[in-house]
């Protein structure tokens, strides 16, 4: 990783909010980490210096976030939470901070079309390679100020309770026990929404009236131990990514975050209790359902002849193509197919860079 790069880009970013545009996600730090990661650093700042241009500035604080749980979903008390974060990281050890606030924010995982979650799962990411560094800390305060202001649950979704702690040993002994997740049936099963207009705000809001919402997002079963929730978020990343060869045409920017939510979520995971996990798969997978049965064409297409190469050849392509979500998805799926050998999941970042 070009670490004194990502540095350098995360000084320039910090200066600007989270949204630009009213309520469009500021992908910068998301991308710019991504770009670093895979030895594309001499690309960052040319890139910044286009997409600086879109952005607003940092917003104000009104008062101090005395009550967290009355500000949750608040976008207008943004300043207060990036000042929240702000001196919270500043006092206590960002795992702690993590460990304590992954909980409370998980249940609104819908959050900015999941991108609180996705911004935190980069910054994690990126302070895991360097924990001395002060500007990927205020990147993870930056990202759960953005996650906590516009903290949205998925409608009907319910997260299973935490288990207790783990304790030093980590993850506990019944973890290898065996336990398929179904992710690809689940996924299958999911209706979709009859008015597919507005943004995701007015298309979530459209899911409590689908018959078949409930019983499909149920058609997961939570996960019996912290290794099996580990296993299922992997699949979960690996079949929306060959989801997105079908239904990618239908939205190709939103469907990508079927694939970046879940992968968000895994890379996480290290740094959280393993008592967390099996509620982070169910809210990664309500996530990944939501995005796919609110933008998803009901029939998909057979997946195209898409070009990938060697994952560092694919990765390479999406950061000549520049664009954010291109950037993002390729990322993503070089982490699925690391995790699986399965050489399908590159073609979806080349049919993101054909279509977006």
């Amino acid at each position: 990783m070009d670490d004194g790069i990502l540095d350098e880009a995360y000084r320039r970013l910090h200066r600007t909010g989270p949204e630009f545009e009213g309520w469009l996600s500021n992908h910068g730090p998301m991308a710019v980490e991504a770009l670093a990661r895979h030895g594309h650093g001499a690309k960052v700042h040319r890139w910044l210096d286009d997409y600086l241009r879109r952005l607003d500035e940092l917003p104000r604080g009104l008062r101090p976030v005395d009550d967290w749980r009355t500000a949750l979903g608040d976008p207008k008390r943004a300043g207060d939470w990036l000042a929240h974060f702000d001196r919270e990281l500043r006092e206590r050890p960002w795992r702690d901070i993590l460990g304590t606030w992954w909980p409370r924010l998980l249940p609104g995982i819908a959050a900015g079309a999941t991108h609180g979650v996705i911004r935190v799962g980069h910054a994690v990411r990126a302070l895991r390679a360097d924990e001395t560094s002060p500007d990927r800390r205020i990147e993870l305060g930056q990202a759960l100020a953005y996650w906590a202001a516009r903290w949205q649950p998925v409608p009907g979704a319910s997260l299973p309770p935490a288990a207790p702690p783990a304790g030093k040993s980590g993850v506990p002994a019944s973890a290898g026990e065996s336990g398929e997740t179904e992710v690809a049936a689940a996924l299958a099963g999911l209706p979709r929404i009859a008015d597919r207009s507005g943004g995701i705000r007015e298309r979530l809001g459209r899911l409590p009236d689908v018959p078949e919402w409930g019983s499909s997002l149920a058609a997961l079963r939570p996960a019996r131990t912290p290794a099996e929730a580990q296993r299922g978020l992997a699949e979960l990343a690996h079949r929306a990514s060959l989801d997105y060869l079908r239904y990618g045409q239908a939205e190709p920017v939103m469907l990508v975050h079927a694939v970046t939510a879940p992968t968000a979520v895994l890379r996480t995971l290290p740094e959280l209790d393993p008592g967390l996990w099996a509620p982070s798969l169910t809210a990664a997978w309500s996530a990944t359902a939501a995005v796919t049965a609110v933008y998803a064409s009901p029939a998909g297409v057979a997946p195209p002849a898409v070009a990938t190469g060697t994952p560092a050849e694919v990765f390479a392509r999406a950061a000549r193509h520049g664009d954010e979500h291109v950037v993002k998805l390729a990322d993503a799926v070089l982490d699925a197919h690391a995790a699986t050998g399965d050489e399908r999941v590159l073609a979806a970042a080349g049919y993101a860079a054909q279509l977006i």
